[in-house]
């Protein structure tokens, strides 16, 4: 966990009307607790670790999302929300 918050911007906000409420709820998770890994997620938010993967996948089908392999763990993926720049 970084500490960091980055907020959902507005074209964000469009795309996530249409996902599931895991989705939105993982979204919201993010950008309050700024990256996470999968695991992280599903601790905070309280869902199960199946229904983190898939709204992880939906948000990151959607751009909302994106990933980047941790360097205390190479086997672990770190999610952070995408920024309209990026």
């Amino acid at each position: 966990m970084t500490g960091r918050s980055t907020s959902i911007h507005d074209t964000n906000r469009a795309a996530l009307t249409d996902l599931p409420p895991s989705a939105k709820l993982v979204a919201k998770t993010l950008e309050y607790e700024g990256d996470l890994t999968q695991s992280q997620i599903s601790e905070s938010a309280r869902l199960p670790q199946r229904t983190v993967r898939f709204a992880l996948t939906k948000l990151e089908d959607n751009n909302i999302v994106r990933s980047r392999i941790s360097f205390m763990d190479a086997r672990k993926r770190v999610y952070t929300l995408s920024t309209e720049e990026g």
